[in-house]
């Protein structure tokens, strides 16, 4: 079976995918083909394998596409050779998908925060609507303080969140690392990891298309 993934080097979402492959053993067998998404700017070649028409996307040769980073891993663990990254039973596995649950949450507040701030114009950003979702971050960072277990097998809420948290400092939003030590230090020694250093995040967000005379689009 061939692989596919429709990726985009600065999504926390498709790099979590991507991370996951690699901690899987499974990265040489996935093809990765990097698309621009937006909900402002159309992406039909997304659009004809997932109707939200974002990345990232596995594509099959021999089934449907599967969608959405949490449902990717969830596929790739059954592919996965070695340890499961998704504990099957127990406490460990909610600890686990709890984790992933506050890492998704992360990513989404924040690109709710670049919405308000950078990416929508500025005569339509509403600062309530971003101070509010600053204090979801704020308060994330401290439950991840207190709850992480960082003596934990890895797990995909471990590679969530990493990735996550890469994410926003890579967008410099607010930092998880003030008052937050045990935090910073099992992010900083994640990042040493060959999966994280195999994925790194570049370029910037089209939110509008490039115009035709070929100059450079307004990016965020």
């Amino acid at each position: 079976m061939s692989l596919t993934l429709l990726y985009q080097t600065h999504s926390p979402y498709a790099r979590k995918a991507l991370v996951f492959a690699h901690e899987a053993g499974l990265a040489g067998q996935i093809a990765v083909v990097h698309h621009e998404t937006s909900p402002t700017l159309r992406n039909d070649q997304v659009f004809a394998e997932n109707p939200l028409g974002k990345v990232p996307v596995l594509l099959r040769t021999d089934a449907q596409p599967i969608f959405d980073s949490d449902v990717i891993c969830d596929y790739l663990d059954t592919l996965n050779p070695g340890r499961k990254l998704i504990p099957e039973q127990g406490e460990a596995r909610w600890q686990a998908l709890r984790v992933q649950a506050v890492a998704q949450g992360l990513a989404d507040a924040g690109i709710a925060v670049r919405w308000e701030t950078v990416r929508r114009p500025e005569a339509l950003r509403y600062p309530p609507l971003r101070d509010g979702y600053v204090e979801k971050l704020v308060a994330s960072y401290d439950w991840l303080e207190r709850e992480l277990d960082v003596t934990a097998d890895l797990h995909v809420g471990h590679i969530a969140l990493a990735t996550t948290l890469d994410w926003l400092a890579f967008r410099e939003l607010p930092s998880f690392r003030d008052g937050r030590p045990l935090l910073s230090a099992w992010f900083d020694e994640f990042l040493r990891r060959p999966s994280m250093r195999a994925t790194p995040l570049s370029g910037d967000t089209h939110d509008i298309a490039a115009p035709e005379s070929g100059t450079t689009p307004a990016n965020t």
